[in-house]
């Protein structure tokens, strides 16, 4: 199996009243999470990533008209968990991913991917950053209402 890329994106999914979707890993029962994932290939545009992540791992497409992915324009580096330095090629530590955002109607249908997610929850801004434990997962929550403040949705 080759090694994973280290860049990938966050996509945060929202409502226009701000109630956040969180997905629960599978490989990690407990860890919820925005949907997230690693570039296919060097050259994979970020936005492209983000909408195959948002497919993958939730069933949205994002269409350009009434689902509209906001690149944030903002990127975190952190140290990849141990755990899941396997993946990645020898001497491999540190991620960098890239923020963006998605405005979504409440009842948009939602279907996970079995194999990677176990339930996901719509939440309260505050209660979503709250249960991430990814912290750049939770400071992106966080700062989602001065994104859309600078947005058109």
């Amino acid at each position: 199996m080759p090694h994973k890329i280290p860049e990938s994106v966050l996509v945060v999914i929202h409502t226009a009243d701000l109630e956040v979707l969180l997905i629960e890993r599978a490989d990690r029962p407990g860890f919820w999470q925005s949907v997230t994932g690693s570039l296919d290939r060097v050259d994979e545009p970020l936005p492209d990533t983000a909408a195959r992540e948002l497919f993958e791992e939730t069933g949205i497409v994002a269409d350009g008209e009434t689902i509209r992915l906001h690149d944030w324009h903002l990127s975190n580096v952190y140290e990849i968990y141990q755990t899941w330095r396997h993946r990645y090629a020898p001497g491999v530590t540190h991620n960098t991913e890239h923020v963006f955002s998605v405005c979504v109607p409440r009842d948009i249908p939602i279907t996970l991917a079995p194999r990677e997610h176990l339930q996901y929850a719509w939440l309260p801004l505050l209660e979503a950053a709250d249960r991430c434990f990814s912290s750049s997962n939770a400071e992106a929550i966080l700062q989602l209402p001065r994104h859309i403040a600078n947005t058109t949705l």
